[in-house]
């Protein structure tokens, strides 16, 4: 098992600042919150007090119930015009270093969203499959393995490969490894 990277403590706490102010400006509890994305009052403080790292499908359930997107808790310009420029891209890291994404449309393109992530080896989206507003999404592999799940369909993608989706379906992504995956998720309409 890999050693957490230094400022691992530092980016838990920046993610779970974020969540936090995104709660208090909505002027929801953490009763409230925690209730609505099924997991304990609890848990929740732990996020954002930065000492628990949540799941793709806990992220997307937060953000939901705040009635924001992921890509709010991303770090970067809130608005860019058409260019992205590689420095300027919004980032979002999983505080533990499993994986991190960037945002290469601007934040706000409305009909097309593509993500570049970068996941480690054993890393993925959790155990709890999630799903979202997207109609389709494809996700293309430009580096390394992944194993995608769909409903009850299981994928195994290798460098080259795509698989395209109902966003709305049940999914799930994992890299088996050996090596760091880097993948593209391409998603109409935008909902990350």
């Amino acid at each position: 098992m890999a050693r957490p990277a230094p400022n691992d403590d530092a980016e838990d706490r920046e993610l779970g600042r974020r969540i936090r102010a995104r709660r208090e400006e909505a002027g929801r509890s953490l009763k409230d919150v925690a209730d609505e994305v099924g997991v304990s009052e609890s848990f929740l403080s732990q996020i954002e007090r930065g000492v628990a790292s949540p799941s793709i499908a806990t992220l997307r359930g937060v953000s939901d119930s705040l009635g924001t997107s992921v890509g709010a808790l991303f770090e970067g310009p809130e608005s860019m015009g058409r260019v992205v420029r590689h420095g300027d891209r919004r980032q979002l890291r999983h505080p533990r270093r499993e994986w991190e994404e960037y945002m290469l449309t601007p934040p706000d393109s409305r009909r097309l969203q593509v993500i570049m992530g970068v996941i480690e080896p054993g890393a993925g989206s959790g155990r709890e499959p999630y799903t979202h507003n997207s109609d389709e999404e494809c996700v293309i592999v430009l580096k390394g393995r992944m194993h995608v799940r769909v409903a009850d369909d299981h994928y195994e993608l290798s460098k080259g490969d795509s698989v395209t989706f109902e966003s709305r379906l049940p999914h799930s992504y994992r890299n088996p490894g050996p090596g760091r995956s880097e993948v593209l998720w391409v998603m109409t309409p935008p909902s990350y």
